[in-house]
């Protein structure tokens, strides 16, 4: 066997392990669910539990089974029932009743059978690279954060699921809370990259036996391509999340009342809805109580605020502030001082990286550019609060191991950030051919990028051309948020 075909057979492996451990990943979040429960709707704009029990699979079998192997359809009913999910944008909600899903026996048949096929599949195409699909390897990388994303957002509808209908999780995380002081942190001018090079330019260069270009990644979605650079004029920023209790000065000082803090569509929303608060928050007399994934506590005051694009950019307004761009978040997160030496990059980090033509750090006059916040070392717990090792929030500024360059605290985990920045192409994007709709059906003036990551993130989408993005008037997402001086 040639050296490519066996790294072909090694990276299938490896994607093979991972479509496993994701699987694992979502079983064990339908399992916190009480059986008599999976036929709820958490959230009226959402389809009930039991569809997406189904959707996990029926979404690895549309995409791998004929396109990648050839397989026959077993169940087509299935298949199109479990296609797609809903995007609640437009008012309108689902009204379909209990009785119209299959039973829970009928697609656990669904469920194994899939992955019998699937996974014979796979390992018939480990056996013979040569003969598997051009994108195959691409397609498995979807398959597997497809199905790490939905372990994120399953998250945000069992969150609405009352505790007595849930089996509780593992013990939760032990924070210690310091009460710490967000200031302005001064974010000098620069450049910032986003997005991410095309492998097969990386590929062109090796070829021609050129110095590697930084900025590659093993897979990246369409709306992460191309890489380009933009400039930044000078700005200051939160070095730290808006906690519970800044908000709730905003609450107590009106700010729900405010018309003016509010773009005609957020008030009309606000209005409609009758949003008075964060989701997630809940009053008793003149107590403030917090959902947590498992009940209700005391409002931790020192936890990040989780809210909607609407009540973060009226609560900026408050401020006479801003949301950041995407382009400030990047500079902010991994940027680095225009003097700093590649020496003195990283905590942790290889500080000969650089001398090395290390594709994680970037330098442009005198400037770097990081991998992460905190320079190169691999996401960690000490880094954030990501990777599902929490089913909440964690007080902000506690892990001072992820600070960026900067002085920013928490700008990966501990809640999604939003930005001002509409979602939209990069220029050279071109939607994935097995998959056209994944970015370009959002690109519709109605969703905002968010940057991040939030408890529930798996750490593979931490990259930092990773983009997020929701529509602003849906309060059900673990999205916190910082604001701008610019």
């Amino acid at each position: 066997m040639g050296a490519l075909a066996a790294t072909a057979v090694r990276i299938r492996h490896n994607l093979h392990t991972r479509l496993l451990k994701s699987r694992a990943r979502t079983d064990e979040l339908f399992q916190i669910v009480r059986e008599e429960a999976l036929y709820d709707r958490p959230i009226a704009e959402r389809h009930r539990i039991v569809f997406y029990i189904g959707h996990v699979e029926a979404f690895d079998w549309n995409l791998l089974s004929q396109r990648a192997f050839g397989l026959r359809s077993f169940h087509r009913t299935f298949d199109e029932l479990f296609s797609f999910g809903i995007d609640p944008v437009g008012g309108g909600l689902p009204t379909d009743p209990p009785e119209d899903w299959p039973s829970l026996p009928e697609v656990a048949r669904y469920q194994k059978r899939v992955r019998e096929e699937l996974d014979r599949a796979i390992e018939h195409a480990l056996e013979r690279p040569e003969e598997g699909h051009p994108h195959s390897l691409q397609m498995l990388h979807v398959a597997v954060e497809h199905r790490l994303m939905h372990a994120e957002t399953l998250a945000y509808m069992l969150h609405r699921l009352p505790a007595e209908k849930k089996i509780c999780g593992p013990e939760k995380v032990a924070w210690k809370a310091p009460r710490v002081k967000s200031r302005l942190v001064e974010i000098p001018a620069g450049r910032a990259t986003l997005g991410v090079q095309h492998s097969n330019e990386h590929d062109n260069n090796l070829a021609q036996e050129k110095p590697a270009q930084e900025n590659i990644v093993e897979f990246g979605w369409d709306n992460e391509f191309a890489a380009h650079e933009i400039a930044v004029p000078g700005f200051a920023i939160d070095s730290h999340n808006v906690t519970n209790h800044d908000f709730l000065r905003f609450i107590q000082a009106g700010g729900y009342d405010n018309r003016s803090l509010w773009s005609p569509e957020a008030w009309a929303w606000r209005t409609k809805e009758n949003i008075l608060h964060p989701m997630f928050w809940r009053a008793e007399g003149n107590l403030w109580l917090y959902r947590t994934m498992f009940g209700e506590i005391r409002l931790p005051l020192e936890w990040p605020v989780y809210v909607s694009h609407a009540e973060a950019t009226a609560y900026a307004n408050w401020l006479g502030r801003k949301l950041p761009t995407e382009a400030q978040f990047h500079r902010a997160a991994y940027g680095t001082p225009k003097n700093e030496l590649p020496a003195q990059k990283a905590r942790g980090g290889d500080a000969n990286a650089e001398e090395r033509g290390h594709p994680g750090g970037k330098e442009r006059q005198g400037e770097l550019e990081r991998t992460y916040p905190w320079g190169e070392e691999a996401p960690s717990e000490r880094h954030g609060n990501f990777d599902f090792h929490s089913w909440d929030p964690s007080p902000v500024g506690v892990h001072p191991a992820g600070v960026s360059a900067f002085g920013v605290y928490d700008l990966v985990g501990n809640g999604w950030e939003w930005t001002r920045t509409e979602f939209a192409p990069f220029p050279g994007f071109t939607p994935m051919p097995f998959y056209p709709g994944y970015s370009a059906n959002f690109f519709d003036g109605k969703h905002y990028v968010m940057k991040g990551g939030s408890p529930r993130t798996a750490a593979c989408m931490l990259r930092r051309s990773f983009r997020n993005w929701f529509q602003p008037h849906y309060p059900y997402l673990y999205a916190t948020f910082r604001c701008v001086e610019d």
